[in-house]
Formats: structure tokens, sequence, C-alpha cells
């Protein structure tokens, strides 16, 4: 952009699976997911898929591909059901089987019994969840979600979370969140890719990649809480696992530590 470069040299392969993309702010999770959706083409290197570059594929492309952008554009007074139904018709899907598709997704994020309300009644949160709604509508191989939690409440967050460990059981798709709050990121996904500088200092199982959790925070990543603490537990002298990240993994390394000081 101009003589500001947004990601540099980064190099990764997804496969199917959910991954969890981190990064601070500034470090290039957006553009390298438009990059990835063919929104925005990279001034060099490419993108593939399945060994093809994506600009060559075109529609065969766009047609196996769900995008959720961080900036989600609605028309304010279509109603859930008729937006879905204009966005199944972009999609291609059959006229006959579309209305029973959007009814069924709108169902699923729950929004079926306000499916003739207009969008512009709707709230933050009823927004967003139609942004998931319409992200899969056409069944896709590849689903890129930019912050798609943001303005839902706990509930609904678990519910959203659900709904996509549940796609990728479904569909065998390659899934990639970004998410502010580590916590919910580090439940949901099976990797976890850290960008920083340009490049993937960090990448796997979500445990293998807190390890390094110290040199996360280095890079203005905020690790979950219990990480933190049990790194510093670490750093204090006490022999423990400093990678949990939820209160079942701290109970039994704590357990661990215990009956290993008994022995």
């Amino acid at each position: 952009f101009g003589s500001h470069i947004a990601v540099d040299r980064l190099s990764a392969t997804f496969q199917p699976g959910v991954y969890g993309l981190l990064g601070a702010n500034g470090a290039g999770k957006t553009t390298l997911m438009r990059m990835i959706c063919d929104v925005l083409r990279p001034t060099s290197g490419s993108v593939l898929w399945n060994g093809r570059p994506i600009e060559r594929l075109g529609a065969d492309y766009r047609g196996l591909l769900g995008y959720l952008p961080q900036d989600f554009g609605y028309y304010p007074d279509f109603t859930a059901l008729d937006f879905m139904g204009y966005l199944a018709a972009l999609k291609g899907i059959d006229s006959r089987r579309a209305r029973r598709r959007c009814l069924e997704l709108l169902d699923l994020v729950g929004l079926r019994d306000v499916a003739k309300q207009k969008v512009r009644t709707f709230s933050g949160g009823m927004k967003q969840r139609l942004g998931i709604a319409q992200a899969v509508l056409n069944e896709p191989s590849v689903l890129v979600l930019d912050e798609p939690t943001a303005g839902l409440d706990p509930e609904g967050v678990e519910s959203i979370l659900g709904n996509i460990r549940e796609y990728h059981q479904a569909h065998h798709a390659t899934i990639i969140l970004v998410s502010h709050s580590m916590e919910e990121v580090a439940r949901s996904v099976d990797r976890l890719v850290a960008v920083n500088d340009g490049k993937i200092p960090f990448q796997g199982a979500p445990r293998e990649v807190f390890r390094h959790g110290d040199e996360l925070e280095k890079m203005g990543l905020g690790v979950p809480q219990l990480t933190r603490v049990f790194h510093r537990l670490k750093a204090m002298g006490i022999d423990i696992d400093p990678s949990v990240y939820t209160l079942e993994q701290a109970k039994a390394a704590i357990l661990d530590k215990l009956r290993g000081d008994v022995v």
C-alpha cells in the first residue's frame, strides 16, 4: 500500500481443519484473508488452491469459498430471508433449494424467528449471525471468517463457535478465523498460526504455540490469562507445564505437580 508493506514474505499451507490466525494490530491478518479470498491481489507471490493460482480458477474458486469480512455489508431494508435469498441467487444456488437452505441456516444461527424482520432492526450480534449464515450458503470448502464472534454475548459466542466446529466436521472444510479473544480462538481451533513482521514464528496445536507465551506477548499478542499465570509460575522456578489455557488443563497440571512433589 504505497510505501507500506502489509504482509511481506509469509508462507503457509492450510489443509482441512480449523485454523486461528493470530497477530497484533497491523500484522497483516485482514490483508492476508482478503488475498486468500481473491478480493485483493498480492503484488508478488501467489495464493494457490490445490496447486493452482486462484486468479486462474475465477468463478470456480469463488464457488467453493465462503467469506465473512470484518465490515460485513447488508441491505438494511431487506428482511433476513430476502437478503439470504438474494445472496443465494448471486451464488447460483437453485431457486427450488435456496429457500429451504436459507431457512435452515437462519435456524442454525438462531434467526429463524426473525427471518421476516428487516435487517436494519437487528442488533450488532444478530447482524453478525446473519453474516455467518451467508458465508456458508454455498457449503464452501474454504471458509474465511474475520472476527466471527464480534458483538455477541458469551452464549452467542459459544453457539457460533460450536456451529463452526460442526460445519468443519460435516464438510471437512478448511476454516480460517481471526478473533481478538485468544481464549475463544484456542478453544475452537485445531491449529494456531502466529503472524509477526511478515513471517510465521509459531504454528501448531494451541498448547504447542502457547509454550512460547512470553515471546507471543513481546509480539503484542495477548495470550490467555491462565497461560500468562502459568508462565509466571514457571519463571518463579516452579516446574510446571506453562502451556495451559483452560481450567481443565490448569487443574490437571497442578494435580500432576502435587503428585510429583508427594512422590
